[in-house]
């Protein structure tokens, strides 16, 4: 009879398991572990579904981590915010990490040094979500349209969500931001003045024919995106 304690554990039994998370392949700024990636929902910041991960990377056995657990429904609009991370010569980036951090739909920021206490926190909304793209360079979230926050001065910035891009070859991320087309406060928006006019539509998402809204990250060539220094 087998001793109990001489049984290997199922490490299908327990998602944290250490067993299941080897190092990706070595990159310029890697190797990464499975777990510091997108991970199952990681790019729904308003529901309960798997997006943001890519199964297909990596095999089955190491796909168990939980999906994300929202605790409710969050306040605000819910929108799909989708694109392709193109290089420079026109090809999607099939293996670039995508990841954004917004206000919540009041224009508050779920961070301990958000001090605008005259405008709610969400209990049901993070603000931040990951999301790899797929072999197009195509990437994909679920999320809030987000409200407007203090700018500069007295000012209020338009609706933006910041994003920030990671993939091979880059030795830092590149950050930038997101508008939306028609959204209120993009004439006043005082860091999105500080971008050439012609260059502006870089950065300015607009909605398709299914309502998602859609903004192309080019890193380099015609079209750059407008990137910001860290």
């Amino acid at each position: 009879m087998t001793d109990p304690a001489d049984r290997q554990p199922d490490p299908r039994a327990n998602n944290q398991d250490p067993v299941l998370f080897g190092q990706t392949p070595s990159q310029t700024v890697g190797p990464f572990f499975h777990y510091g990636l997108p991970w199952k929902g990681g790019a729904d910041l308003v529901g309960k579904s798997d997006m943001g991960a890519r199964p297909d990377l990596f095999p089955e056995a190491h796909y168990v981590l939980n999906l994300s657990s929202p605790s409710g429904v969050p306040e605000g609009t819910v929108i799909e915010l989708t694109g392709r991370v193109i290089d420079g010569a026109g090809d999607g980036v099939p293996d670039a990490m995508i990841e954004i951090w917004q206000a919540n739909a009041a224009g508050r920021y779920r961070s301990h040094d958000d001090a605008r206490d005259d405008v709610p926190l969400d209990p049901h909304f993070v603000g931040f979500g990951r999301a790899s793209t797929d072999d197009e360079g195509r990437y994909r979230f679920r999320t809030i349209m987000p409200g407007r926050v203090p700018g500069p001065g007295n000012s209020l910035q338009a609706p933006h969500i910041a994003l920030s891009i990671f993939g091979r070859g880059l030795i830092k991320r590149l950050a930038t931001r997101v508008y939306f087309d028609g959204a209120a406060g993009n004439e006043d928006d005082l860091v999105l003045a500080q971008v050439p006019a012609a260059r502006r539509r870089t950065l300015i998402a607009r909605a398709d024919e299914a309502g998602a809204w859609s903004l192309d990250l080019v890193l380099q060539g015609a079209g750059e995106t407008v990137f910001f220094d860290l």
